[in-house]
This record gives structure tokens, sequence and C-alpha cells, in this order.
């Protein structure tokens, strides 16, 4: 009789440790999963669930008799006021869109021409910008507003823009990955003749590609969701975006302010945030990791 070594047996229990600790540390995963979208859920559910689902007890997480109704009755009570539901859309529409390409443009060529051309003081500006992300956005409002309403830009699409188009994070995320655009590639070009605006436009654009579609999304999920700054700058109702109607209607009486259309804001409100960000999710993660050209 031969016995089996203890180094085999050893091998054994230190792979049963290994799959063990695997299968916990997939349980721990799938439980911050469950966790992390089940709020989502009980909002999509929510705003398909009939009235007679909404109030019953003990509640339901997940619909069993989806309807379109809440969405009709939200619909139907905006667009009976004074001013259409569509006003509300393209209102954030138009001030998302435009917010979202001048800030990849103003910070793209600003933080190029920083990093690339080092004009006199470029040390100072970066300073400056990396003491703003120091300041919470609601302690530079009140600075906004006092610029803003001295310019005259009160009640105007511009009130709503131009205070997002150049952040401090937008800047210092393009001016990291600039640092890594291959100086001799800018060269090549410059020695082929190329113009500084053709070779920021087709050469440092596309290779920066990761990084303005994360500045993209981060900037159109800011500005599609932001509410407050309708609520400072904005005055007339024509003028509101969709975000700020939402809210101050579902405040109110009547059938707007029942479970079943706030859940249909909600999740009006919501949709266009997570789909951008499932499109792009692959650019955000590459930059994440800070996934840049190496020179």
């Amino acid at each position: 009789m031969f016995r089996k070594p203890k180094i085999q047996t050893q091998g054994v229990r230190i792979r049963k440790k290994v799959k063990i600790s695997k299968i916990l540390l997939y349980i721990l995963v799938a439980a911050l999963l469950v966790f992390t979208v089940l709020p989502m859920i009980c909002m999509v559910c929510r705003a398909f669930m009939p009235m007679t689902e909404l109030f019953i007890y003990p509640p339901r997480i997940f619909v069993r008799h989806p309807t379109l109704q809440n969405f009709v009755d939200l619909l139907s009570s905006l667009s009976s006021s004074t001013v259409p539901f569509t006003r509300y859309i393209f209102n954030s529409l138009w001030v998302t869109i435009v917010t979202v390409f001048l800030s990849v443009v103003v910070c793209s060529m600003g933080a190029y021409g920083m990093v690339k051309h080092k004009p006199v003081g470029a040390a100072t500006i970066f300073t400056i910008v990396i003491a703003a992300l120091s300041f919470s956005g609601h302690v530079t409002k009140i600075p906004n507003y006092m610029i803003v309403s001295g310019v005259g830009l009160i009640d105007s699409y511009a009130a709503l823009i131009v205070p997002s188009i150049a952040t401090a994070y937008n800047f210092f995320l393009v001016k990291q990955f600039c640092e890594q655009l291959p100086d001799s590639l800018l060269e090549a070009a410059r020695i082929d003749g190329a113009k500084e605006f053709r070779i920021f436009w087709t050469i440092a654009m596309p290779l920066l590609k990761s990084a303005w579609s994360t500045l993209a999304v981060f900037s159109f999920v800011s500005s599609w969701n932001d509410s407050f700054s309708p609520l400072v700058y904005i005055q007339t109702d024509s003028m509101k975006t969709l975000p700020l109607a939402l809210q101050t209607m579902a405040g109110g009486a009547g059938v707007v302010a029942r479970s079943g259309t706030v859940g249909a804001a909600t999740f009006l409100t919501t949709a266009p945030t997570i789909i951008v960000y499932t499109v792009m999710k692959g650019r955000v993660m590459d930059t994440m990791a800070y996934s840049g050209i190496k020179s």
C-alpha cells in the first residue's frame, strides 16, 4: 500500500480554498449588482404600474399588468397648461446638445493649447484650475448668478449654457490626455505644412477620442439632469427645461401628484442618461483606466 504524497493533498486543499473564495466573491458581486440595479428596476416598474397595483399592500416591486396610462395622464396634464409639453423637451434638448458640443470643443482646445504650446502663465492657469476643483459647485452659484445677471443673460438659453461650458474637471480630464500626445507626430504634421487648427482637428482630436467622449457623457448627464440652474436663471414657463417642469408639476395637486405619473416623469427624465451612458460606456471605461496614447 502506497500513501498519497502530502504535497498533492495540500495542493487539492489550496484549490478548494481558491474555489470557495471565488464563489464568495461572485456572490458578493451579485449582491452588490442587485443592490445597485434594484432602484432602477423599481423606477421602471412604477412608471408602468396601473393604479390597482400602485397602492396595493404589501407593495410590489415588479409590475404584473403594465400600462401606458401613467404617461398619457402626464402628457395630458402638461399639455393642458399654457406651455405645451414638447416645448420643455425642446428646451432640454437644445441646452444639452449645445452645452455638450461647446464643452468638448472649448475644453479640448484649451487643454491642447496649454499642453502643446505652453503659453506664458500656463502653470499659473493650471494651478487655478486645480484650485477650482476643490470648491463645491454650490459655492460658485452666487458669483455665477451675479455675472449672468450683470451681462443681461437672465431668462435666456445662454444663461443655462455659458456657465457650464468650461468647467474645471472637464479641462483637467482632457489636459491629462493631451500630455500623452506624441510631439513627434505633431512636428511631422507641421513639417508637412499643416496649420495648427488642422493639426488639432484631424490629429489631436481623433487621438483624444476616449477623453472627449467621456467629457461628452459627463456634460450630457450634468446638463440634462440640472434643475437648479433653470430654477435660478429662468423666469418664464416657456423657457423651463424638462427636469424643472416635471419637478415643479410633480409637487402640485391633481393628477400629476399621483405616484404613477410621478414615476412616469422620473422615467422620462432618467432614461436618456441611461441610454447615453450605455452607448458610451466603453469610452468611459477606457478613460477611467487612463488608456491614453504613449509617446
